[in-house]
């Protein structure tokens, strides 16, 4: 094991100054907590905190960041994850940390994918903000083992297949068994397989049931409900 640097030599930004840190959440009170970590961390100066992760992208093109702190799922405007991307490509350079307080396991794969340097569970994270912050701004890439396994009635969420939980995303929507078939591209009767293995896990007695809890837990957010703000 090597020995760990000096927090001023791993929190250390572009410029050789403090890393300047953006934060953008939606919800007021998380946002205050992400201000106070960044301004209560050595080494880190917070640069500007948004609602709207429009607000942080057009303020990433005009001014110097080193670290951006972005939620996944906004109420209004572009996602964290479309936001992401965007930023990725025009400063491929400037570290970003999603975060996120759902269970929703696709996330991490599409995180990775567009470059995003951590993920990071507001409610189930094993590892506090602060030590992902210092790790990525070491240039490490700071990830989950696994996604955030939560209770859905009667069974754990690692107790459902992929497939199964696609289905479970679609019913969070309210679409009915012919929408799901065709958006994913399997059959009526699979559809219909697949919602009696989800009850029989679960053991809520309906779909209803079954799709109020899921969206409830956040054990599932559906594509379309994440980018609904576009």
């Amino acid at each position: 094991m090597g020995v760990a640097l000096p927090l001023k030599r791993m929190v250390i930004g572009l410029n050789g100054d403090k890393v300047k840190v953006a934060v953008v959440d939606d919800h007021r009170i998380t946002r205050s907590f992400f201000e106070t970590t960044v301004r209560s961390a050595e080494g880190y100066e917070l640069a500007a905190s948004f609602a709207f992760a429009e607000e942080a992208m057009e303020y990433c093109r005009k001014h110097s960041v080193d670290l951006l702190i972005l939620d996944v799922l906004m109420q209004s405007g572009i996602d964290g994850l479309t936001a992401a991307e965007q930023i990725k490509k025009e400063k491929p350079q400037l570290k970003i940390i999603l975060v996120t307080s759902t269970a929703e396991s696709k996330w991490l794969q599409q995180a990775r994918d567009i470059g995003a340097e951590a993920f990071w569970y507001k409610d189930y994270a094993v590892s506090p903000l602060i030590e992902v912050m210092n790790r990525v701004a070491a240039g490490e890439r700071v990830f989950p083992d696994e996604t955030a396994q939560v209770r859905i009635g009667n069974a754990l969420k690692w107790e459902l297949t992929d497939r199964e939980l696609d289905v479970l995303r679609e019913l969070t929507v309210c679409a009915t068994n012919e929408e799901i078939a065709e958006n994913l591209q399997i059959s009526v009767n699979t559809v219909k397989t697949h919602i009696r293995h989800l009850l029989e896990k679960t053991g809520f007695s309906d779909r209803l049931e079954l799709a109020i809890n899921a969206s409830k837990r956040s054990i599932v957010v559906s594509d379309r409900e994440r980018i609904r703000g576009e």
